[in-house]
């Protein structure tokens, strides 16, 4: 390999350090036995090329024993049909097998011809598929080799000119097929109507044909063994493919790069939208589009009612199967595929889908991954597949957003009008069926409107309500809405099949002026019938109505056409089990500003099948302390057994002198340092606090973090010191810098902070660095690199546990208290609490020691942390260095002496 190979056993760029070694060697066991592993790696340590070369290692072994396997099962079957007889290799495994269901169930009550003959059948069959997954095997590779060797080379295979399976096939991808069952010409001219609500053989029809016009493609599309990369943003996801792009398998390893049509889209007109909800409904658009124009062209001339529609020229088929083809042969992050597809004018969106199959790596955000519906549009299989989930320290946290669901009266009313008014216009073409089910989420609109407080029909912003807070299980909830009655299995389905969600954005966006024909006469006269909607529509929004006139010029407002799909997500999370979830009613002094929420308390239910489904599942992360919840609430409650979960851990890169852990119990003057509600606020507390970071800032170079449990106590203590003169003090030390409030202005704040830090180097006169001021949880305790200079001194003030009076809160640790069990005692709604607060923490403080020859101080201000169950929750690489000190004496000669060291050793 062409990157170096310095491992023994794994191929690696350069000689790995002996932790990355233990990582990648319990990586590999991992994967092998088919364990749900939990991987904890510091920052620095270099766990994404740990993962990328132990998985990928593990996978290359495990493709080529089965290729092993499969040439020695074929020799067998040959020699046996040339020498006729003899047992061979497949037929053991079949009388094994036979032999056992007949211990089990006593005596075969098959004659022995009927047993021989269903056995060589079976035999038939294996050799028959182990023939068919070679040959495919080797065409896919030596394609791809050709076109790793010859980028100008020339499509030979069979290529489908027809532009109707074109559009079905990107239709499939997403799994928003429309219906092309249009009962008029009329309907073809609206495309709004409800689809015919299909039963499931009807579906498994429609998908086996379009499997059926699959077979002649060279790529076949079956799932080979792959590696599901995921990680919480986008920038992490790149950052991880720019390591692959550095491995020694850079180079021939096939991976497909995953994103949303709004990162992904490469045509102008619909990437300018901006909105994710606009770009997806405008591209479903352009594809039905470019399908009714095929299925006009193949009906008989007929007159035409109004101007050729829109239809998107970067999904050719032929121009997205040849760059799928580029995507798997070379290695590409979002920003380079974006290059390549304009230069190619092809889609990346479809063309990165339709490489999935073929792919040994997929590279793709949580959301893609976790959720099921979102997994099965974006035509992911987990069946036996590796799954490596990083940044797993909220992955908890990140199930539970993804499957809860928030709604407002002012939506409600909104989705409940529009849906009227659809129902109203194609009332006469509608199926009974169809009409049954609007009639019944109109119905549900009420009922939700009506546990609000208010009244459909009416402007909801006028509509006052009381004030208050209630929280009810999903049963309580049905009943209180009047809404028992309904099933609501039956209506997600029909949410599915129908598309009703993505139909009413269309209908909206249509009669709002989105889109509208202004030279037809027959839409000018609709425009007219709904301007009354359309003024209604833009009160809900609080917005000023345009005039008629002026309703063409509001195309590109990033606003949602239609909230049903929020209504369709809220009704969706009401599926859920009683047990699982609760629902919070908010009422606010007005309906518009009321809301419903969906609070989602077991995220086990949906990590089930994915720990289920695939061979291993991988949980990586930089500080994944502390664990012990995260494996019972999330492991174990998904039907995990304790045999098959695996921990590793490993230390950091820097040696221990490098880095200094202090707790602190007390400050300067004496005054003891414990930061709780009732204390924290006192002018003595705040003033000690300050007394503490003035004389850090005396004795540490370069910059200083400095962290708050909350905004609100940030903005508290800063306006103390800034009347007291404090703030004025360590100004004159070091420059000033505040967490901004907007996540746009945060990497201005970063340069200017770092620029200042350079500058203070340089010059070695005046201020000695800069003090940045920021909040645990907030922008800049997540993600952020402080390294070298940037964060030589990290101070925790106080212990940043959530709000505990919070409803939200209140009824999680409720249900822990009650499904989970009590281990030693404790209540496990308090330990939820805790360790919330403590990987918080561990978060913040992980932003200092970036690499090997990287050092820094880390402060904990507040003497609850001396506490040995607290202690225990730090990663074990900090725990193991760290000092309780009682008094401030000791515990600042010891700060003061760790740099003064530091000095001496860099200028020797």
């Amino acid at each position: 390999m062409e990157n170096g190979d310095h491992g023994a056993r794994f191929p690696f760029p350069f000689k790995p350090y002996p932790i990355q070694e233990r990582f990648m060697e319990a990586l590999y066991a991992a994967l092998e036995q088919r364990k749900v592993g939990i991987f904890e790696s510091p920052t620095g340590t270099g766990k994404s090329l740990s993962l990328i070369c132990g998985a990928l290692t593990w996978l290359r072994d495990f493709e080529e024993k089965k290729r092993e396997e499969a040439a020695t099962l074929l020799q067998h079957s040959e020699r046996d049909r040339k020498g006729g007889g003899g047992e061979n290799v497949c037929n053991g495994v079949q009388k094994s097998g036979q032999e056992e269901e007949r211990g089990s169930s006593g005596a075969t009550t098959e004659p022995d011809w009927v047993s021989e003959f269903v056995q060589k059948r079976a035999e038939r069959e294996m050799v028959n598929k182990l023939k068919d997954e070679e040959m495919k095997r080797k065409r896919r590779e030596e394609r791809l080799e050709m076109i790793r060797h010859n980028a100008q080379l020339k499509y030979a295979m069979k290529r489908k000119s027809s532009e109707v399976n074109e559009v079905e096939k990107l239709l499939q991808l997403s799994k928003q097929e429309l219906s092309s069952e249009e009962k008029s010409h009329e309907e073809e001219e609206e495309g709004l109507i409800v689809a015919d609500y299909e039963s499931d053989e009807e579906v498994t029809t429609k998908t086996r044909n379009c499997d059926d016009d699959d077979n002649d493609d060279d790529l076949e599309e079956e799932h080979i063994t792959k590696i599901y990369y995921c990680s919480r943003t986008h920038s992490q996801l790149a950052q991880f493919v720019h390591e692959v792009q550095k491995s020694p398998y850079g180079s021939t390893v096939s991976l497909v790069n995953l994103g949303s049509r709004q990162n992904m889209c490469v045509n102008p007109d619909v990437a300018r939208l901006g909105s994710l909800q606009l770009i997806n409904d405008r591209c479903m658009e352009l594809q039905k589009n470019k399908h009714d124009k095929q299925n006009k062209a193949d009906l008989e001339p007929k007159r035409r009612r109004g101007v050729a529609k829109a239809t998107c020229a970067f999904s050719g088929y032929e121009k997205l199967m040849a760059m799928r083809d580029e995507v798997l042969v070379k290695v590409r992050d979002i920003e380079q595929l974006l290059q390549h597809g304009r230069e190619t004018h092809t889609c990346p969106y479809y063309s990165t889908r339709m490489a999935i199959p073929a792919a040994e790596v997929v590279v793709l955000p949580y959301q893609s991954l976790l959720h099921a519906a979102t997994r099965k549009a974006s035509g992911i299989k987990l069946k036996d597949q590796i799954v490596i989930i990083d940044e797993a320290h909220n992955l908890a946290d990140t199930l539970t957003a993804l499957h809860s669901a928030e709604v407002n009266g002012a939506q409600l009313c909104r989705a409940h009008s529009q849906l009227s008014q659809y129902c109203d216009r194609y009332r006469s073409r509608l199926k009974a069926k169809n009409l049954m089910y609007i009639k019944q989420i109109l119905f549900v609109l009420e009922g939700l409107v009506r546990t609000l407080g208010g009244k459909v029909g009416l402007n909801p912003v006028t509509q006052s309500t009381q004030s208050g807070a209630e929280l009810l299980t999903i049963n309580d909830f049905l009943f209180r809405a009047q809404i028992d009655n309904i099933n609501l299995f039956k209506v997600q389905k029909y949410f599915e099949k129908s598309m009703i969600s993505r139909k009413l954005c269309g209908f909206v966006e249509k009669y709002e002026g989105k889109g509208v024909n202004t030279h037809s006469s027959s839409v000018n006269k609709e425009n007219q019938r709904i301007e009354g909607l359309g003024r209604f529509l833009q009160s809900l929004q609080n917005k000023p109505a345009a005039p008629p006139e002026q309703q063409g010029a509001v195309e590109d407002r990033p606003s949602m056409a239609s909230p049903m799909m929020l209504v369709e997500s809220f009704l969706f999370a009401l599926t859920n089990s009683n047990k699982d979830g609760r629902v919070v009613m908010d009422k606010q002094a007005c309906l518009a500003q009321s809301s419903l929420k969906f609070l989602m308390l077991n995220a086990a239910v949906h990590f089930a099948q994915v720990v289920q489904e695939c061979r291993a599942v991988i949980i990586a992360g930089g500080t994944m302390q502390p664990v012990a919840d995260f494996k019972e609430q999330l492991l174990l409650s998904a039907g995990v057994s304790e045999e098959r979960i695996s921990e590793f851990s490993c230390g950091h890169v820097i040696p221990p002198e490098n880095i200094l852990p202090i707790v602190l119990c007390a400050g300067p003057s004496g005054q003891e340092l414990e930061f709780t509600f009732q204390t924290r606020d006192t002018p003595r507390m705040m003033e000690e606090t300050g007394r503490v970071l003035s004389n850090l800032c005396n004795v540490v170079p370069g910059g200083v973090v400095c962290f708050f449990p909350s905004y609100e106590y940030e903005k508290r203590i800063l306006g103390h010191w800034e009347s007291n003169g404090v703030l004025q003090r360590l100004a004159a030390k070091k420059k000033v810098f505040q967490e901004p409030k907007k996540a746009s202005q945060v990497e201005q704040v970063l340069s200017e902070y770092s620029r200042c830090i350079q500058r203070c180097s340089s010059t070695g006169q005046g201020q000695s660095g800069a003090l940045l001021f920021s909040v645990v949880g907030g922008k800049m305790s997540e993600g952020i690199n402080f390294s070298d200079d940037l964060g030589r001194c990290i101070v925790m003030v106080g212990m940043p546990y959530p709000n505990i009076k919070s409803p939200e809160l209140q009824e999680k640790m409720a249900y822990l208290d009650k499904n989970m069990p009590h281990v030693d005692g404790r209540s496990p709604g308090k330990t939820l609490v805790e360790n919330l607060c403590m990987k918080a923490v561990n978060q913040s403080i992980g932003r200092a020691i970036r690499h090997r020859g990287d050092y820094a101080c880390i402060v904990l201000c507040d003497r609850r942390y001396s506490r040995t169950g607290t202690l225990q929750k730090l990663p074990e690489w900090i725990r193991s260095s760290t000092h309780t000190h009682s008094s401030f004496g000791p515990a600042f000669a010891s700060i003061r002496r760790f740099f003064l060291e530091k000095r001496q050793t860099q200028q020797l």
